[in-house]
């Protein structure tokens, strides 16, 4: 049995192009995270805010009929950043400020990677996170993933991530997280 070939194609989409797909992306979201559907409403004020993040990418990976069935995007993380600030506190407890500071200065934040799970299991996850990472000019990039084996866990390992923070807990979720990092470029 041969395995049948990927008929996606991953393009770069700018702001105002994924602002004109949010809904659909926001559902391509929360079907890859099996969240409830009323999660869309509460995540697009901030997809939408961090369009206008310093140094946004987004790239897309579109099926036979222009469909979304994968998104990964991110942004340079900062201070004063929620998700910077959070893994700042954490980090903190665990390493020396200046381990603290090499992590989060000059790091581009992977913010999402979602494949729809009919599309999974074919290498487009890791298509998408080299296509994104590789016009990113920052030095490191770094994300966060619920703890335990999952295919993304495989991908990150897979392509070289090591661990920043492990067992942390985002305010606002109970889930146990992991931080994970690399230095750019992914080769």
């Amino acid at each position: 049995m041969t395995a049948s070939p990927r008929l996606e194609r991953i393009v770069e989409m700018s702001a105002s192009e994924l602002n004109v797909r949010l809904g659909e992306a926001l559902a391509l979201y929360v079907t890859a995270m099996n969240y409830p559907p009323g999660t869309v409403e509460q995540r697009a004020p901030m997809w939408l805010a961090h369009m206008m993040r310093e140094d946004w990418r987004c790239v897309v990976a579109l099926g036979e009929r222009d469909e979304l069935v994968g998104i990964g995007y991110g942004y340079r993380g900062a201070a004063g950043q929620w998700w910077h600030e959070q893994v700042r506190r954490g980090l903190m407890t665990v390493a020396s400020p200046s381990v603290v500071d090499d992590w989060l200065t000059d790091y581009f934040e992977l913010t999402e990677l979602h494949v729809l799970p009919r599309a999974q299991g074919r290498g487009l996850g890791e298509d998408l996170l080299r296509h994104l990472m590789e016009g990113v000019r920052s030095s490191r990039v770094l994300l966060s993933t619920p703890e335990g084996p999952s295919k993304a866990w495989k991908l990150y390992r897979r392509v070289g991530f090591q661990d920043v923070l492990r067992h942390y807990q985002f305010t606002g979720d109970p889930r146990p997280f992991a931080v994970l990092g690399r230095t750019l470029p992914i080769v």
